[in-house]
């Protein structure tokens, strides 16, 4: 399962525009990325043309499935997924934030904030650690002197006799 592009696009009318695009072409060769990246703008912006104000659609495009929303106001969303990735999450994601979109990515955030968590609090008790280590040694060099100002103060005292 592997979500390849999410474009966000407005469809105006002489022609649609491309706000914004996501793609995730790590798959690909080096060399195919760049063609393989236009390719995806290309057919999102010609689906989205293609298609009407108010509608949904899937279509099959070699390999990939392209899924569109064209909302009532002309802002369109293009999902370009591979065949294994679920329709239902597609369209989801296109009508919501990706987080409320899928449990598992919802899941996988929640997760990631907790480790970001776990990740603070472990640095807060190394600093914590450290700072005691600080103290203990400068509670064992004041009572290194402690014991040498006991230490002088009996020489001190001892050539004195209280009467």
């Amino acid at each position: 399962m592997r979500l390849y592009s999410l474009s966000v696009l407005y469809k105006g009318d002489p022609k649609v525009h491309l706000l914004k695009a996501a793609y995730d072409v790590s798959t690909f060769n080096f060399f195919q990325r760049s063609s393989v990246q236009e390719f995806m703008t290309f057919t999102s912006q010609l689906i989205a043309e293609r298609s009407a104000l108010g509608s949904r659609a899937s279509v099959k495009e070699q390999e990939y499935l392209c899924h569109v929303y064209v909302r009532n106001d002309g802002l369109a969303g293009v999902v370009i997924a591979d065949n294994e990735y679920p329709q239902r999450v597609c369209f989801t994601l296109l009508d919501k934030n990706p987080r409320d979109a899928d449990p598992m990515t919802r899941v996988q955030a929640e997760l990631d904030e907790t480790k970001i968590i776990l990740h603070n609090t472990m640095e807060s008790l190394l600093e914590r650690g450290e700072k005691l280590d600080d103290l203990v040694s400068k509670s064992e060099v004041l009572g290194a002197q402690s014991k040498a100002f006991y230490k002088t103060a009996r020489k001190q005292n001892s050539c004195c006799e209280i009467m």
